[in-house]
């Protein structure tokens, strides 16, 4: 809330007595999905959201009009605190939504379109995917290249995007078009919200080598958006993208991946399961363990560290580290992981097999490795930015592949 927190008028034992009635306690035991690798299950997620909505609970400091409660910062801290201790469904599917879209149309939206979106947001009703990346505009997102054309009260948009998670079931798509050409390529974007059953839009799956079947590539015929449908001004598109893969790489970067410290070990979860099973016996497996639990170490303190910084406000590149943290944090388990079963590690059925072929894909997602890299040296470290022979220059006068 502007940075600013209030005095906290709940308190976590009457937070906990009101999720009480909504939900289970969490199975210390039980497993969970890594960011939907392996599933697709809406239902579940949409009722666990339509039961919260009523109270805020998942979205505690939106409006209570848009499903919110209006909590401030020390409020919301108090909520997710009391919320771990709760079995959660796999959010995945609602992520864009709830963690990316939500957020920017709270700063950028107009009025309608907050009132027409944001709740269906928060109760699970409608998702959204991000329509951002295209085949030649990946980690140089500024290169987009699908055209949005004016025509009266509606705009025209041809292209395709790539990499598009969820696109497989969402009902929005957050899209980026290049509305001018002839400005410079981080210039001339705009941001729209398109219907992904509008005649024209075509989704095609995209199957990963974790199995999920919601990542896809999207292509775009001459679809018609009602300029309603403009997120932000014209031509503000591409600080709208900063802005929400900001959100994006925070939301990443805030997770611990594997679980926190039980209190009465000290330990993470899977750290501990390691030493029940016998699996740190060994002096290169203990070392090789204490090398993934300082992993996990670091993360933590990387992600309080961005959250004190952001103060609850906008995510700034404290973000970008935290990512790098929590995805170095999440390779090193999931790879150690496996190889401490030794042989049997091997098998396909064997625990953790999900989590090893996600793992790659974890220095993609959210932008590369190199992108936050960029990121960290230029915005927080003062070091000179690469250099960028295309500034200035129009899009339309650029070389391109195609």
């Amino acid at each position: 809330m502007n940075g600013q927190t209030a005095p906290v008028d709940l308190t976590i034992d009457q937070i906990g007595a009101a999720l009480d009635d909504l939900l289970d306690r969490r199975d210390p035991n039980g497993s969970s999905t890594v960011l939907g690798a392996g599933s697709d299950d809406l239902e579940a997620g949409r009722r666990f959201l339509g039961s919260l909505v009523d109270g805020g609970w998942m979205v505690p400091t939106w409006p209570s009009r848009h499903g919110g409660r209006d909590a401030d910062a020390a409020e919301a801290a108090l909520i997710e605190t009391a919320m771990g201790g709760y079995a959660i469904a796999d959010m995945y599917p609602y992520g864009v939504g709830l963690n990316l879209v939500g957020p920017v149309l709270l700063e950028r939206g107009t009025p309608d379109q907050q009132d027409r979106w944001l709740r269906p947001i928060a109760d699970g009703s409608e998702i959204w995917c991000q329509m951002f990346s295209e085949p030649d505009a990946g980690s140089d997102l500024a290169n987009v290249g699908m055209r949005a054309d004016r025509d009266g009260d509606e705009w025209v948009l041809t292209g395709s995007k790539v990499w598009t998670s969820r696109g497989a079931y969402a009902r929005w798509g957050m899209c980026l078009a290049r509305t001018d050409a002839s400005l410079a390529k981080h210039r001339g974007l705009t941001m729209f919200a398109v219907e992904m059953s509008a005649p024209g839009v075509e989704v095609r799956p995209l199957v990963q080598i974790n199995g999920d079947r919601h990542f896809t590539e999207v292509f775009v015929s001459d679809v018609r958006v009602p300029d309603a449908d403009r997120i932000g001004d014209l031509g503000a598109g591409w600080g709208l993208t900063v802005e929400t893969l900001a959100h994006e790489r925070a939301t990443i970067g805030g997770r611990a991946f594997g679980g926190g410290d039980a209190e009465e070990v000290g330990l993470p979860s899977w750290l501990e399961e390691w030493r029940n099973a016998g699996r740190l016996d060994g002096p290169v497996e203990r070392q090789a363990a204490m090398r993934s639990f300082v992993e996990h170490r670091v993360n933590q303190m990387a992600t309080a560290r961005a959250a004190a910084l952001a103060d609850g406000s906008a995510p700034g590149p404290e973000g970008s580290m935290a990512k790098l943290r929590s995805v170095a944090a999440f390779k090193s388990r999931a790879y150690l992981g496996k190889n401490l079963r030794g042989a049997a590690g091997m098998l396909s059925d064997s625990p953790g097999h999900l989590e090893f072929l996600t793992a790659p894909s974890m220095s993609i997602r959210g932008g590369t490795d190199e992108v936050q890299r960029n990121i960290v040296g230029e915005r927080i470290l003062g070091l000179p930015g690469e250099p960028r022979v295309d500034k200035g220059v129009a899009y339309s006068e650029l070389k391109k592949s195609r």
